[in-house]
């Protein structure tokens, strides 16, 4: 089978043609989710150490329900349920997004809460016997601390972003394994085109990994 392979057209028409729209939009819903889902995973850390339960329950049960759900099955869901509840659809590159920070909130909102229970609780009292409020407390003290700790597992879970972002084949967004594919359909050689799809995300990826354990071990020094 790999002597019938042929790579004669890769070139860069390929990539200018297919790929690179498939990759501007994966690296796009790549930082956009992770800028949201690193906000609104926040907020639900803060309502689940609140200590309310008004604020915990809700927090806690939105966290461990999307966490036990396949990502492929809230993308279907947002993409049909969305245009049903607002009368007109949106579009496979809106609700993408929409899907991923809803998502990605909840895992995000795991490492922000593991983030925030590192730093050492007597910091913590020391901030309220200084007079600062709770939130003071998070904003100057807590949070600065925490995600100084969490920025090696937050670029972690960017990269298991990165290659989620293939999932959203299934509402037929353009993403960078879309590109391939439609590349390896129109040169009539998807065998192909699919290892080369392999191939980026391979290299994509663990260079992204290696730069995640250098940030680690200077994380690790400054502590």
């Amino acid at each position: 089978m790999m002597l019938s392979l042929d790579l004669s057209f890769y070139n860069w028409e390929l990539f200018t043609n297919y790929i690179m729209k498939g990759m501007l939009f994966s690296v796009q819903l790549t930082v956009i989710a992770t800028v949201g889902g690193i906000l609104f995973g926040t907020f639900l850390a803060l309502m689940r150490l609140s200590g309310k339960p008004s604020l915990a329950y809700p927090a806690t049960i939105y966290v461990n329900t999307m966490r036990s759900i396949p990502l492929v099955m809230v993308i279907l869901w947002f993409f049909l349920l969305i245009p049903m509840l607002i009368g007109r659809p949106i579009g496979a590159d809106l609700s993408a997004t929409i899907t991923f920070i809803a998502f990605e909130g909840a895992f995000f909102s795991e490492i922000v809460r593991a983030g925030i229970q590192s730093v050492p609780k007597g910091q913590g009292y020391a901030a309220q016997a200084l007079g600062m409020t709770y939130g003071q407390n998070m904003r100057f003290i807590v949070l600065p601390q925490a995600f100084r700790n969490m920025i090696p597992v937050f670029m972690t879970q960017t990269i298991i972003l990165f290659q989620d972002t293939s999932l959203v084949y299934a509402i037929g967004a353009y993403d960078l394994l879309k590109g391939f594919e439609i590349a390896g359909k129109n040169y009539g050689r998807p065998m192909e085109t699919y290892i080369l799809a392999a191939f980026t995300y391979f290299i994509i990826c663990f260079s992204l990994s290696k730069i995640v354990r250098k940030v680690q071990s200077k994380v690790a020094i400054i502590r």
